[in-house]
């Protein structure tokens, strides 16, 4: 009796064992399968560069360099010759947003525009021809007259407007519906005059445009425009044999 016991007590182990060892296979296999998957559609629906909102969608000129981790959302348009670099957000899904001609927004700018300003002015930001827009700025519902330069960290608010040939140096807020007049330089927190510019500086303002517009064509020969990481993606597909 006790013989049959002990067999059957073993036997009984023997099969719970078993059972278990399946069930930890399948539910490994399972596991690595959904990861593996998960990991595949990750790549696609990742950070996206053009992001339509609704009706509108952000345009982007043929020869405009637009970096592959920038985000362009809703009304925005980017110009001839003009472009965005790394890490900047222009979020146009309440107004609109326009980068002008062979103008350059520079690392980790935020652009955005509001329904409406409460100055009365255009609630648009409007970016025109040979300007060059510091990193890490923020501009919102603003408007930047042609070969103009905002320095970096330089926040400008609604309304606000920098007229043609001037300068606002690093660093400066410029509040709600303030002005700077053509051919001045202005700096500080809240911005104030500092001086007018030189000639020889005016002149020099387009130029740094041109020229930060000749450097992005090295870094838009990299990207075909929109880089070749997808097609890496359909080779591990095929690989793997995984259809999405």
């Amino acid at each position: 009796m006790a013989t049959l016991a002990r067999v059957s007590r073993q036997a009984l182990s023997s099969a719970l064992s078993s059972a278990h060892l399946l069930r930890r296979g399948l539910s490994t296999e399972a596991a690595k399968k959904l990861v593996d998957t998960d990991r595949v559609k990750w790549d696609y629906r990742g950070q996206r560069k053009i992001i339509p909102l609704g009706q509108w969608v952000p345009k982007v000129a043929v020869d405009a360099y637009v970096a592959p981790n920038v985000v362009l959302a809703g009304q925005v348009t980017v110009c001839d010759g003009s472009s965005v670099w790394a890490g900047s957000v222009l979020r146009g899904d309440l107004n609109k947003i326009t980068v002008g001609f062979c103008s350059n927004v520079q690392e980790r700018c935020v652009l955005h525009a509001a329904w409406n300003s409460p100055t009365g002015l255009p609630a648009e930001t409007s970016i025109e021809r040979f300007v060059t827009i510091g990193a890490y700025s923020l501009l919102r519902s603003c408007t930047i007259e042609p070969e103009c330069i905002i320095g970096q960290h330089s926040i400008l608010m609604e309304g606000s407007l920098v007229e043609s040939h001037s300068i606002l140096e690093a660093g400066s807020v410029l509040p709600p519906g303030r002005r700077i007049p053509t051919g001045e330089l202005w700096a500080g927190n809240p911005a104030r005059f500092v001086r007018t510019l030189t000639h020889e500086e005016t002149v020099e303002i387009p130029k740094l445009a041109v020229a930060i517009n000749d450097l992005s064509k090295s870094h838009f020969s990299e990207f075909l425009p929109y880089s070749t990481v997808y097609l890496e993606v359909e080779k591990l597909k095929k690989s793997f044999g995984i259809h999405i």
